[in-house]
């Protein structure tokens, strides 16, 4: 059987850098099960849209989530990217529930 997410990649590139901020390119590679090529790729584009910034630490590079920005989605009121992270967060660090 074919494994898929509830999340894009670009979803869950967001939640693995604001998780890892100082995290290289082949981390995320390797959180997403992608090529480094198709890593930079995403990154790439959540840079030129404006959702990551880069910020240059020595060698390495920081990145750092625009939280306040809104989703790129028309879901009738303005969701911003930091209240999906908190969400997903929060519920990653839930004790599990039995369902109810």
């Amino acid at each position: 059987m074919d494994r898929w997410s509830f999340l894009t990649n670009h979803a869950r590139a967001i939640l693995f850098i604001s998780e890892h901020p100082n995290a290289r390119l082949c981390d995320l590679a390797t959180a997403l099960d992608v090529t480094e090529r198709t890593a930079f790729g995403i990154l790439a584009l959540l840079i030129e849209t404006g959702y990551v910034t880069k910020e240059r630490d020595g060698r390495r590079n920081r990145y750092h989530i625009q939280e306040q920005l809104p989703l790129p989605e028309n879901i009738g009121h303005q969701v911003t990217i930091g209240q999906v992270l908190h969400l997903l967060l929060d519920a990653e660090h839930a004790p599990n529930r039995p369902p109810g």
